[in-house]
């Protein structure tokens, strides 16, 4: 499935849009100083750029955050499992600890 719809990447979206909108103030600016737009339409249209700019990096932190929780409770799920079937080792409980412990793990890959 992955294959034929591809997971978009929008934090590589967000981030080409932050370097984007920093390029378009910036020739906002020169603009303003060269004198080719008006200095009070040129401040007021750079301010609401920068707030839509602050609002892009935050949720780009946003994305970074939760992929670096997601990432722990991943590490966390794959201890636990590990230390369960190394207490059940040898024991009537492994096979089926062992096939949900599987379950779960699969569960946990399909919901990245």
């Amino acid at each position: 499935m992955r294959q034929h719809y591809p997971k978009p990447d929008h934090r590589f979206v967000l981030l080409r849009e932050i370097e984007e909108m920093q390029e378009d103030i910036r020739k906002l600016r020169e603009d303003v100083d060269n004198g080719f737009v008006k200095r009070d339409a040129g401040v007021a249209r750079i301010a609401s750029m920068q707030k839509e700019l602050r609002g892009t990096i935050a949720q780009v932190e946003l994305f970074t955050s939760n992929k670096d929780r997601k990432g722990l409770l991943m590490a966390g799920a794959d201890r636990a499992i590990r230390e369960l079937l190394t207490i059940f080792k040898d024991d009537p409980i492994e096979i089926p600890l062992e096939e949900a412990s599987m379950s779960v793990w699969s569960h946990m890959q399909m919901e990245e």
